[in-house]
């Protein structure tokens, strides 16, 4: 999980009619400055007015996701903002000359292929994750959801409904770009053709078709063959990803969603908003493996907490009875050599400079003076350190850092060094 945001290279078009409203559109992703957001620009209207992917602007709608009232809403947006869910973006700007995107086959395809053609790029700027403390439970009719706290973002997903071919269904997906493309981009909407006329007469599903959704009558489906067996799971599972997008950071959460809903994810979103918080980027181990030249036993870095570009960094070295260094290092009374507190703080402080560079595996960071060092009390094992390092200087490739380690809020270290970036 890095820590720049992402936006798009190049400009991709999707064109098509709408699957409730029928309108034809054709919709432009655009890409956006850092800390745009998810926005959307009707541009059929006088003043073109934006709409921004948030849950403050959803509004309950029957069957779809809807953003915002009056002429200038937005309709249908969950297949869109699954692509973007599915890729990661942070910023974009999506141009629509009508108030429905299109339809296109009736799954996340068309944009998905449309973003990646356009080119997903890194940007500057702090990612926002959505983290949770603790589990949530959110209950709307049918739809129940936890949500519980996790490292990354997946899905469980069960449906129930009575008919041959569904019945009950459920996945497990972990939403990664590679697993939205593999395993739910693909996935049409369905429907039953039981429902069409009453669905009609309330000015709904005028565009559908067997063209773009999964029609089905008593005995199976019409005119199409399904891509899975469990396509009706999957696509519940991706209008889930799309819905969370309105969450309008990255969520980092196990969703569990039994028999999903427009109206209960938007409830479920609602609920994560006001009871997660909002973090900067964390790097996790695997993260600090791809910039960081270090490996065991010489890896002191466990996790980097806060990053601020050029400015300040937070680290977490977790200190265990089963580091190497404690056999020989007073075995009896075992501490944590006092050079290798300072030599965690140095990776920390490596990993800030690390971000100034495009291509971290060609480089290598050498550290060229230490002062001011202070050793405030022992680090013991079940210790975790916390360091703090702020930038006082940076020329170029060179920089000058104060840092501070912590246990338990209690400073144990201190020193000020400087380091420059080389070629490996």
């Amino acid at each position: 999980m890095g820590g720049e945001r992402r936006t798009i290279a190049g400009v991709a078009s999707v064109q098509g009619i709408g699957l409730h409203l029928g309108q034809p559109c054709t919709l432009t992703f655009r890409p956006a400055p850092a800390c745009h957001g998810i926005v959307f620009r009707r541009m059929d209207l006088p003043g073109t007015p934006t709409i921004p992917a948030r849950i403050d602007v959803a509004v309950q709608a029957e069957r779809r996701t809807q953003l915002g009232t009056g002429e200038a809403a937005l309709h249908t947006v969950e297949h869109v903002l699954a692509a973007v869910g599915g890729l990661a973006i942070d910023d974009l700007l999506i141009d629509m000359d009508g108030p429905e995107p299109p339809i296109m086959d009736g799954s996340a395809k068309a944009f998905l292929d449309a973003l990646t053609e356009a080119g997903v790029v890194t940007h500057p700027g702090r990612v926002d994750w959505l983290v949770l403390r603790k589990s949530i439970r959110v209950v709307d009719g049918e739809s129940v959801y936890e949500a519980h706290p996790a490292l990354d973002y997946s899905l469980d997903v069960d449906i129930d409904f009575p008919h041959p071919l569904i019945g009950h269904q459920a996945g497990h997906y972990r939403v990664t770009a590679e697993g939205f493309r593999r395993d739910l981009a693909d996935a049409r909407t369905f429907g039953f053709l039981h429902e069409v006329d009453a669905l009609r007469a309330k000015g709904l599903i005028q565009g559908a078709s067997t063209a773009n959704a999964v029609v089905l009558d008593a005995a199976g489906v019409v005119d199409t063959t399904l891509r899975w067996p469990d396509e009706f799971v999957r696509h519940k599972a991706l209008d889930c990803v799309g819905d969370l997008v309105l969450a309008g950071a990255r969520v980092r959460a196990r969703i569990i969603a039994h028999k999903p809903s427009h109206r209960g994810t938007v409830a479920l979103v609602r609920a994560l908003v006001q009871h997660a918080v909002r973090e900067p980027a964390v790097y996790t181990i695997e993260d600090i493996l791809q910039v960081l030249p270090h490996r065991y036993p010489f890896l002191l870095v466990d996790r980097i907490l806060e990053l601020e570009e050029g400015k300040r960094i937070v680290g977490l070295k977790n200190v265990t009875i089963n580091e190497p260094f404690f056999q020989g290092h007073f075995p009896g009374h075992p501490i944590m050599p006092g050079v290798l507190i300072i030599e965690a703080m140095a990776q920390v402080g490596g990993m800030l400079l690390m971000r100034t560079v495009t291509d971290p595996s060609t480089k290598v960071v050498y550290f060229m003076s230490l002062d001011n060092v202070k050793f405030r009390r022992p680090v013991k094992p079940g210790d975790q350190l916390r360091f703090e390092m702020e930038v006082l200087q940076m020329r170029g490739t060179m920089c000058k850092m104060r840092g501070v380690a912590y246990v338990d809020g209690q400073v144990v270290t201190e020193a000020e060094m400087a380091a420059m970036v080389r070629d490996r």
